[in-house]
Order: structure tokens, then C-alpha cells, then sequence
């Protein structure tokens, strides 16, 4: 647990979203501060049982992580990746 803006929240543990679908708060490891990382479209489901869709997101988004400096858990291309997963689940935080 740490603070956020004044309220307690879960780190490394992806949430439904206000901005975008997700939503995980990450602790900069350089600053020591909490950061909210948002990821993902609201229109958009990902439908990660068709194995075609998981192998075509994986080639565009494996380049993009590659390309990413320091901190990979400050990236949403990581968490993006992340949802992908087989044990992939959403807390539902309110």
C-alpha cells in the first residue's frame, strides 16, 4: 500500500480505469514517488482468446517495450503487455 494524491492505493495492481480502460499505480524507483499509469481504449476489447490476435499484438508491442528507457513498469506498453497474460485479472477498486 502507499498514498496517491492523499488516499491509499494498491501498487502493481491493474484497475479499471477513469481515463483510459486501466489504470495501475507504480512506484518511480529514481524519484520514490507514486505514479498512476493509464493504459488501453475504452472501445476497444482485446479479446485475448483468439491465439492470432495475442501473436499479431505481441510482434507490434514487443518493439515498442524494447524501445523504452529506464523504468519498464512506468510504461504502459508493459502493462499493456501484462493484460495480454493467461492469469490476467482486474481489481475492482471504488
Amino acid at each position: 500500500m502507499a498514498k496517491y494524491r492523499g488516499r491509499t492505493v494498491k501498487l502493481n495492481k491493474i484497475s479499471r480505469g477513469d481515463v483510459k480502460k486501466f489504470k495501475v499505480f507504480v512506484k518511480d524507483k529514481s524519484s520514490g514517488r507514486v505514479k498512476k499509469v493509464n493504459f488501453g481504449s475504452k472501445e476497444m476489447s482485446i479479446k485475448k482468446h483468439i491465439p492470432a490476435r495475442k501473436r499479431s499484438f505481441m510482434a507490434r508491442m514487443g518493439g515498442v517495450l524494447k524501445k523504452v528507457r529506464g523504468q519498464k513498469t512506468l510504461s504502459p506498453a508493459y502493462w499493456s503487455i501484462r493484460a495480454w497474460q493467461k492469469g490476467f485479472k482486474v481489481w475492482l477498486i471504488i
